[in-house]
């Protein structure tokens, strides 16, 4: 009995650490791409890469108040009309945002196997909102394959 009790906490711990620490979601465009959404001023809270192809801008969807903000990314590739794709990166599954996102700190690095990686500082909901504390939502956009990932820290 001993020996399958220490068997099923092995696996157990094994499955709970096999889950990857960082948590953000990318999902196509929905309601939250409409222009009306972009966080103003909207020069502040946009930027280009790669001469123009690919975009980004800050969402604001005010609701819920404490997660309004999502990272909007437009880019390559095109359709067969030249239209680029759209997506969504968010805290997690089911449209949870950020409390706040920092356009105007953004880093970036660009690496020919991966594409270009987006550094973004982010935030969750504070204990004190005059003190939100950022944490790095980094952002993988790949323009040949059209592959985009998002981690952040749990």
């Amino acid at each position: 009995m001993m020996r399958h009790t220490a068997t099923f906490t092995a696996i157990a711990f094994a499955a709970i650490t096999a889950v990857p620490a960082m948590a953000a979601d990318v999902s196509e465009c929905d309601v939250r791409g409409s222009a009306q959404f972009l966080a103003e001023p909207w020069e502040d809270n946009t930027r280009t890469y790669a001469q123009g192809a690919i975009r980004i801008a800050a969402i604001d969807m005010i609701e819920p108040a404490g997660a309004p903000f999502h990272l909007l990314i437009v880019s390559p590739p095109t359709n067969e009309i030249g239209e680029r794709q759209c997506r969504i990166v968010d805290r997690g599954p089911g449209g949870y945002g950020f409390y706040a996102l920092d356009i105007s700190a953004i880093e970036a690095s660009y690496d020919p196997a991966r594409g270009l990686t987006l550094y973004v500082p982010a935030a969750d909901y504070p204990a004190d909102v005059s003190r939100p504390e950022f944490r790095t939502l980094t952002v993988t956009i790949n323009q040949a394959t059209g592959r985009i990932t998002a981690d952040y820290p749990d």
